[in-house]
């Protein structure tokens, strides 16, 4: 077991160079990419979505988006085009970019900057926004620009939605208030327009009719009745030659008597024909009467009732003329009523079509007026919506941790970098021993000439080398090594200097690789 160790242990010591090249130029390179990676500094700031300050069953914002969509539409509006490029240009992110296309800086800018977003139910939420950079003031810079763009836009955004809602609720108010006067005149000019056929007037009109049919009844009655006066008058004064308005004073007894013998004569007739037994004694005994008064009186009495009879006829024709007249006044008053009449039971029958017509308008214009009331209660609750958010006393996005000027690194790590690199190179190293040793066939010890060729070797003379051979070996190594381990250092700090930053070199493999960085 000795033996074997001291065997291996050899193995090493004669293969050493190896493991030292290899390492040298390993731990080399790693140092060398340690030191002379740019430092990255992180910074980084925590924003919280907080509640609104007045509870909504008291007074609501207008603006009723969550926090999580209000995150991502903020997020969203941030990393535009238009953002990034005068944030990149006004802190001047990149040493080169007043080289680097539009395109080269946008997509800096967003590699550059990670968002995260937290948020769950019954939890608070949260974003989390960061920026590296070589410079630690450019990122703290450009986060605090961030932070001021989301804040800004945040409150001109939840400002801006609640004026339009209140400037929509007031075109709207304003637009139903010109649809309700509309309405309303065109209302107010049909009802003018059909004033005489308005549903709320049927009751009047149709107590109208009734009073206008009773009144013609009661006019054909009046009618008749003159008709039938007149004719009585007439009936009497042929048949007794007076009308009962003769004049009574200074008269006989016997005149009297012939008097009240016509009046029942006049009564009779409005009741009786010509023929009736009552109307034939009345009759006799007003012509026996008549010849009593005649005898009883002279000639001066003769001459005296003549002259009476001609004053009687002329007292007929003045009433047969007043009955004449009431007769044609209550034919005209006929001729208005059926006018009249005819008028109304035209309205009445005109009523139903007005009403469906007058309904139209009137839902219509409930309708308009519905929607008006509707739109003053939301104008009202966009005015105090907006007031609201003027105050900022809604939902709104508030810093909780300010980004600071990192005073160390994120990044590179150059410790893990250099040991690393190194203990890799080890690595590596001792795996080039062990293959160069496992693909040599040769024999070197007595073991494996007796294995190899089956013979015991009586005693073994190792090879010896020269000392020229040994300090020529030597030298070449020493020289070979520190060739390269100041090559390849020196190697890399051109290139990173003259011709490409190593980190980008690295982001530009990484990326066509498909590696994450």
């Amino acid at each position: 077991m000795k033996a074997t160790i001291s065997f291996y242990i050899t193995l090493f010591l004669r293969r050493v160079h190896w493991f030292i090249l290899i390492f040298g130029i390993i731990a080399a390179a790693s140092v060398t990419i340690a030191r002379i990676l740019p430092p990255v500094y992180l910074a980084s700031t925590r924003l919280l979505v907080e509640p609104p300050q007045i509870p909504s069953q008291l007074a609501a914002s207008t603006v009723q988006t969550s926090a999580q969509e209000e995150l991502q539409i903020i997020e969203q509006r941030l990393m535009t085009r238009v953002n990034l490029l005068e944030i990149a240009r006004s802190e001047q992110v990149f040493d080169e970019i007043g080289t680097m296309s539009p395109d080269e800086v946008v997509r800096g800018m967003r590699d550059a900057t990670r968002i995260r977003r937290s948020a769950g139910q019954g939890q608070a939420t949260l974003m989390n926004l960061s920026f590296e950079s070589p410079s630690a003031s450019v990122a703290a810079n450009v986060v605090n620009r961030y932070v001021t763009l989301i804040l800004q836009d945040n409150a001109a955004l939840r400002a801006g939605r609640a004026g339009t809602t209140l400037e929509f609720f007031e075109v709207e108010v304003e637009r139903l208030g010109n649809e309700l006067e509309e309405k309303s005149a065109a209302i107010l000019d049909f009802n003018n327009a059909n004033a005489d056929a308005l549903p709320s007037t049927l009751g009047f009109r149709l107590t109208q009719q009734t009073n206008i049919q009773s009144r013609l009844a009661v006019i054909d009655r009046d009618i008749a009745n003159l008709k039938d006066q007149r004719q009585r008058l007439v009936d009497v004064f042929q048949n007794t030659g007076t009308v009962s308005t003769q004049n009574q004073q200074n008269l006989t007894p016997e005149q009297r008597k012939l008097a009240q013998l016509e009046d029942q004569l006049n009564s009779a007739l409005a009741i009786y024909s010509q023929e009736n037994p009552r109307v034939k004694i009345l009759q006799a005994q007003i012509a026996a009467q008549r010849e009593v008064v005649r005898n009883q009186a002279g000639v001066q009495q003769q001459q005296a009732a003549d002259q009476e009879a001609e004053s009687v006829a002329s007292i007929l024709d003045i009433q047969l003329a007043d009955i004449d007249n009431r007769i044609l006044a209550l034919e005209n008053e006929k001729t208005d009523a059926k006018a009249q009449l005819d008028k109304l039971i035209e309205t009445i029958e005109r009523t139903p079509s007005v009403q469906i017509a007058l309904n139209a308008l009137n839902r219509d214009y409930n309708n308009i007026q519905q929607q008006y009331n509707n739109a003053v209660s939301g104008l009202s609750k966009a005015a105090t919506g907006e007031r609201i958010e003027l105050l900022a006393k809604g939902q709104r996005i508030s810093v909780i941790d300010p980004a600071t000027v990192p005073n160390r690194p994120d990044r590179p790590n150059r410790l893990m970098i250099a040991a690393g690199g190194s203990a890799f190179g080890a690595f590596l190293g001792l795996a080039v021993i062990a293959a160069l040793e496992f693909l040599n066939n040769s024999i070197r010890r007595p073991v494996e000439i007796t294995r190899k060729l089956g013979i015991t070797p009586l005693a073994t003379v190792p090879y010896v080398r020269t000392p020229f051979e040994m300090v020529t070996r030597r030298a070449g190594f020493v020289v070979l090594l520190a060739t390269l381990m100041i090559g390849i250092p020196a190697l890399l700090y051109a290139v990173h200097t003259f011709y490409l930053p190593l980190d980008l070199i690295y982001e530009r493999i990484a990326s066509r690789l498909g590696t994450i960085l």
